[in-house]
């Protein structure tokens, strides 16, 4: 296996000069601690957890700064890695990288952005990663055989053009959408000061698509959208009393007619049956949701458990979603890469003289990335693991 020693950043993340319109009105200052800070119109906090607007671009630019002045890493090299790799429809950023190097996560550490290409911080199905080496150092780039401008299929000779293919994203999206789109966890907060249904059309016991409902402690959304959560298990923090938040079943979609006290509101597509006393969130914009994320391992350590898991009893595998005790009060951000550790057994020592119970090491057993983050907990999807994820495992730092 080849090891390679790199400085994170900047050597191996080269911007094009020409375009810098791109990145907003994006400012980087030098931190306190040598660092430095990126400051963009592109990034805003939405809710609890942080939308990166920008799509890849954004995401190598904010690589090469906070990563300049780093300490070195080490880049391992996949032993079967190709020369050139031709992305296909169904990819995305982190199985690619995998086919390269040992930890994809550090992908940015060796991308190099192309100036000769239009959109060079995009990756389109057809576009081909070679990996080169410069002064020794690996070095991942797109190759383009035409210009996305001109990757279109023309509908009439006049006017009209659609593009044919969408950039990939980072992460499977479709093992994250749900969890993006919809509100999943509430806070004990928000379970007692949400909006919540009231009483139903014709007084009905039992709603569905189309009824109407009438709302109280309802606050305005925007485009009058909400979702409505019925809440569900208590996620405890592993060893305390401490409640970090509840399950949020989504129930319904649902469309504010009239506010006021009560409010009315018209649910326009059921998944479950609703409720009185289910309660109502603002719903997400899906239209601007963004799936591209920075992977990059967490500011600070990070020492926590796996809390819960998604269609799951005891134990997820790979592109599975679960639960962590640590979120923005830990310093988790979406695009954070942790480590999965499985506790070692207890055996009973039956040979040696003193005898008794010994625990043995923890054992690694995969990879995740943050994608959602709240308070006090998180949402993680595991990318890799070489064996059964179980609840209450632990993640640190990678």
């Amino acid at each position: 296996m080849r090891s390679i020693k790199v400085c994170a950043g900047l050597p191996f993340i080269l911007l094009c000069e020409t375009d810098h319109t791109e990145f907003g009105d994006s400012l980087a200052t030098r931190g306190a601690r040598g660092g430095f800070k990126l400051h963009s119109s592109n990034y805003m906090a939405k809710g609890a957890f942080m939308t990166i607007r920008n799509s890849v671009s954004a995401l190598l630019l904010a690589a090469a700064f906070c990563c300049a002045g780093a300490w070195a890493d080490t880049i391992e090299l996949n032993p079967d890695h190709p020369d050139r790799y031709t992305v296909v429809t169904g990819d995305n950023l982190w199985d690619i990288a995998a086919h390269f190097l040992k930890d994809p996560w550090k992908w940015p550490d060796v991308w190099q952005i192309n100036p000769q290409i239009k959109n060079p911080n995009l990756i389109y199905p057809g576009d081909v990663v070679s990996l080169t080496f410069r002064n020794g150092q690996p070095v991942l780039q797109v190759e383009r055989s035409s210009p996305v401008a001109d990757n279109v299929v023309k509908l009439s000779p006049e006017i009209r053009v659609t593009a044919t293919e969408r950039a990939i994203p980072t992460v499977p999206t479709d093992a994250i959408a749900q969890f993006l789109l919809q509100a999943q966890l509430i806070s004990p907060e928000e379970s007692k000061n949400s909006g919540y249904i009231l009483s139903m059309q014709e007084d009905r016991l039992v709603g569905g698509t189309g009824n109407k409902i009438y709302c109280r402690n309802l606050r305005e959304a925007p485009g009058g959208r909400y979702e409505v959560v019925r809440v569900g298990r208590m996620y405890r923090n592993p060893g305390s009393d401490e409640v970090l938040g509840y399950e949020a079943l989504h129930v319904a979609d649902a469309q504010v007619d009239t506010y006021g006290d009560p409010s009315t509101l018209t649910l326009t597509k059921a998944s479950r049956e609703t409720l009185i006393g289910d309660r109502l969130l603002p719903a997400q914009d899906a239209d601007n949701m963004d799936y591209n994320f920075l992977p990059r391992a967490p500011d600070k350590p990070v020492d926590g458990k796996i809390i819960a898991l998604f269609d799951a009893v005891s134990q997820v595998g790979q592109y599975q979603v679960v639960v962590l005790n640590k979120g923005l009060n830990a310093g988790l951000q979406p695009g954070n890469v942790l480590a999965i550790y499985h506790a070692g057994d207890m055996v009973r020592d039956t040979v040696g003289a003193k005898g008794g119970e010994v625990s043995l090491p923890d054992s690694r057993s995969g990879v995740m990335m943050v994608f959602r983050v709240f308070a006090k907990v998180s949402y993680a999807l595991v990318m890799t693991a070489t064996r059964d994820v179980h609840l209450y495992d632990m993640v640190r730092n990678p």
